[in-house]
C-alpha cells in the first residue's frame, strides 16, 4: 500500500508505464490508460474489492457530462466537411482579407473551422489552399503550413465544442457559454503569435524550394474552385448556430435574467442552449439541410462519424477513470503540498502537467482528459479561477506534438517537410502558442476581479 511520497513515486512509475505501453509497445490509449487505471489504485490506499467501482464510476462519471456532446460534435463536424462548408468559408476569408493579407486569412479561417472539424481533417482538407497560397504570394510553403497547423491546434486545444476543452470545461464545473468565450480570447494571441509572426520567422529560413512543383497545375486555381455549391451564409451559419444556442443559453440566464430564472423565457433558452441540445438541434438542422450539397449518402457521413467519435468517447471514458483512482487514492493533496512547497502557481502547475503529457503521449486529449481529471476537484482549494485553471491546462495540449503524434505526420506529409523542419515548425511553433496563451491567461488572472464569470 502506497502513501504519502511512495504515492507520488507510484504515480510516476504509472506515468512512465503508460509512456512506455503507448509509445514502445504502440498500446491503445484506452487499454493503456484503463489497465495504469487499475495499477495504480491495486498499490494505493484504495481498498482491493472497490477498485473496480472506482475504475467504472470515474469512466460513467466522466462520460455523463460530455459523452452525448462528444458524438453529437463530431457528427455535426462530419456534416460540414462533407458539405463543402469548410473550403466555403475558407474562400471567404481569403476574399476578405486580400491576397497580400493572406496569412491573416488563413490564420482566421484554421482557428474557425477547426471548432466543429478534427484536426487531421480540416489539415487535409485545407492543405491545397496552403500549397495555393504559397505558389500565389511567392511566401514560404512553412510559412502557411505552421499558420494553419497552429491555428487548427490552438483552436482544438482551446475552444469548445471540440472534445479536450469539452471535458475540461466539464471537469472544473464551468460554465460552458463562459469557457467558450474565454477559450476564444486566449486563443486569438496564441494564434497570431504562434502561427503567424513565428510562421513568418520560421518560414524565412526554411525555402519552399522545388517542393511544389509537381502541384503547380492541379492546384492554382483551388481556391476559386472549391465548393461552389454550398452558399456562403449558410457555411457560417451552420457553423455558428451551436455557438450561438450555447451563449444565447449564457446570456439569458447569466446576465438578462440572472434574478428571474425561472420565467419562461431564460427556462427556454436553458433548454435549448443547454450543451447537448444545441448540438443535438445542430445535427437535426445540419441533417435537414446539408444532404443537397453532399456526395455521400447520409448513412455514410454518419458511419464516418460513428467511427472517429467511438474511440474518442472511450480514451475520454478511460481518462476520467485514471483521474478517478488519482483523487481516490489522495494524490490531490500531496500534489498541492508539493506545488505550495515549491511556491508554483496553479495556473503553471495546470499548463506544465498537460504538456508534459501531451509531449509523452502524443494526444492532447489525452493529456487534457487525465490532466483535468486530476485537477479538476481541486480548483476550489487552490484558490484560483476553476475557467482560468482550466485554460491553462487547455493551453499545455498546445505545443511540442513530437514523432509520437499521428498529427506531426500529417504535418510532415501534408505540409511537405522532412521530419527536422516539422519539428521547427509544427512542434517549436505549437510549443510558442501554447505559452504565449499561457502568458495571456495570466493575465486574465490578474485583472480577474474586473471580468464577468471568472
Amino acid at each position: 500500500m502506497l502513501t504519502g511520497n511512495g504515492l507520488i513515486i507510484g504515480f510516476l512509475v504509472a506515468l512512465i508505464i503508460l509512456f512506455v505501453l503507448i509509445i514502445k509497445f504502440k498500446w491503445d490509449a484506452f487499454i493503456s490508460l484503463l489497465l495504469i487505471a487499475v495499477g495504480l489504485g491495486l498499490v494505493s490506499a484504495i481498498p482491493t474489492r472497490d477498485v473496480p467501482n472506482v475504475v467504472a464510476e470515474g469512466f460513467g462519471a466522466t462520460l455523463t457530462g460530455v459523452g452525448i456532446l462528444i458524438g453529437l460534435g463530431i457528427i455535426f463536424g462530419q456534416f460540414l466537411a462533407a458539405s463543402g462548408a469548410i473550403e466555403k468559408i475558407a474562400s471567404s476569408m481569403l476574399r476578405a482579407f486580400g491576397i497580400k493579407n493572406s496569412p491573416y486569412a488563413l490564420a482566421a479561417t484554421s482557428t474557425t473551422v477547426a471548432i466543429p472539424v478534427f484536426f487531421d481533417a480540416a489539415f487535409i482538407i485545407l492543405n491545397k489552399l496552403v500549397q495555393s497560397l504559397s505558389i500565389k504570394t511567392k511566401i514560404s510553403l512553412a510559412t502557411f503550413v505552421a499558420i494553419l497547423a497552429i491555428g487548427l491546434i490552438v483552436s482544438h486545444s482551446l475552444i469548445i465544442p471540440t472534445p479536450g476543452p469539452l471535458v475540461v470545461a466539464d471537469q472544473m464545473g464551468t460554465d460552458i457559454g463562459i469557457f467558450f468565450i474565454y477559450g476564444l480570447l486566449v486563443a486569438i494571441p496564441a494564434t497570431l503569435v504562434g502561427g503567424v509572426l513565428y510562421g513568418k520567422f520560421i518560414g524565412k529560413r526554411i525555402p519552399t524550394g522545388n517542393r511544389l512543383d509537381d502541384a503547380i497545375e492541379d492546384i492554382e486555381n483551388v481556391d476559386t474552385a472549391v465548393s461552389s455549391e454550398i452558399p456562403t451564409w449558410l457555411a457560417y451559419a451552420m457553423l455558428a448556430l451551436p455557438i450561438v444556442l450555447i451563449l444565447s443559453n449564457t446570456l439569458m440566464n447569466n446576465v438578462v435574467f440572472a434574478d428571474a430564472q425561472d420565467q419562461w423565457l431564460p427556462t427556454l433558452f436553458a433548454t435549448v442552449g443547454d450543451k447537448n441540445m444545441a448540438l443535438l438541434i445542430s445535427v437535426i438542422v445540419a441533417m435537414f439541410v446539408l444532404p443537397k450539397y453532399i456526395k455521400e449518402s447520409t448513412s455514410t457521413v454518419f458511419r464516418q462519424a460513428f467511427e472517429a467519435s467511438g474511440m474518442v468517447v472511450l480514451i475520454t471514458g478511460a481518462g476520467g477513470a485514471f483521474g478517478r483512482v488519482v483523487q481516490e487514492t489522495g494524490l490531490g493533496d500531496l500534489l498541492i503540498n508539493l506545488m505550495q512547497g515549491l511556491n508554483m502557481p496553479a495556473l503553471l502547475l495546470g499548463f506544465l502537467f498537460a504538456q508534459i503529457l501531451r509531449a509523452s503521449l502524443g494526444s492532447a486529449t489525452v493529456a487534457l482528459v487525465t490532466t483535468a481529471s486530476i485537477l479538476g476537484p481541486m480548483a476550489i482549494e487552490l484558490g484560483v479561477s476553476p475557467v482560468l485553471l482550466g485554460l491553462a491546462i487547455c493551453a499545455g495540449g498546445i505545443g511540442l506534438s513530437l514523432p509520437n503524434d499521428s498529427g506531426f505526420w500529417v504535418v510532415s506529409k501534408f505540409g511537405r517537410l522532412t521530419v527536422s523542419e516539422t519539428l521547427r515548425v509544427w512542434s517549436l511553433g505549437g510549443f510558442v502558442a501554447g505559452v504565449t496563451a499561457l502568458v495571456f491567461i495570466f493575465l486574465l488572472s490578474a485583472i480577474s476581479g474586473f471580468l464577468p464569470g471568472l
